[in-house]
């Protein structure tokens, strides 16, 4: 197998829940930086070759550019029978997960992030109250999800666990706080010296 190059940036929920991904499955990988903030056009010409839309994540792995962390996610678990990726109930779970994050909590927490960012496009009268009874219901079924497992896939951390860290590890960012269950699940993520890693991988 080629080498395999991770493009992303630090502000991006979703590549990092890529680069965690990686470094749980224990494969080897080079972090690229795209600035997502800047336009497009001066974005690298070898990035954009790949990713037409210019949107991190971007894997390069054997010759193809995987787009889309939920996709990825998914790719990894499969080819290399990690992160429930092992078994049919694994990634029955894993998939479920994965759909309920990019429609739920995966949907409002960055909206609720990028209403506070400096400089940012000002939100619609009533989007932040809405994104926040969204959030509220969203924190709610993460409680139900968790049950009263470490994790999402059990006794260690899978895909699902990778997707749902990408940005519940960022409430803070969005003013809001996470209920008792959530807290105890970060810090049993953040304890993981393999998120320690991917919290840092574009710098």
């Amino acid at each position: 197998m080629g080498g395999l190059t991770l493009w992303g940036h630090r502000d991006s929920g979703h590549a990092a829940k890529v680069a965690l991904a990686l470094k749980l499955c224990g494969l080897e990988h080079r972090c690229e930086v795209v600035d997502i903030w800047a336009p497009r056009d001066s974005r690298p010409a070898a990035f954009l070759a790949k990713s037409p839309p210019g949107q991190v994540p971007l894997l390069e792995m054997d010759g193809l550019a995987l787009s889309q962390s939920g996709a990825i996610l998914l790719e990894l678990g499969t080819r290399f029978g990690c992160l429930g990726g092992d078994s049919p109930d694994g990634l029955r779970r894993a998939r479920a997960l994965l759909m309920w994050e990019a429609n739920r909590i995966g949907m409002c927490l960055p909206q609720l992030i990028e209403a506070r960012r400096p400089g940012g496009d000002p939100f619609p009268e009533g989007a932040v109250d809405w994104l926040r009874g969204r959030y509220a219901a969203d924190a709610a079924q993460f409680d139900v999800l968790l049950g009263e497992g470490p994790f999402f896939h059990g006794a260690a951390p899978g895909l699902g666990d990778c997707a749902i860290w990408g940005y519940t590890r960022w409430v803070a960012k969005a003013d809001i706080a996470p209920t008792a269950a959530m807290a105890d699940w970060l810090a049993r993520m953040d304890a993981l010296p393999e998120a320690e890693d991917a919290a840092v991988a574009f710098g």
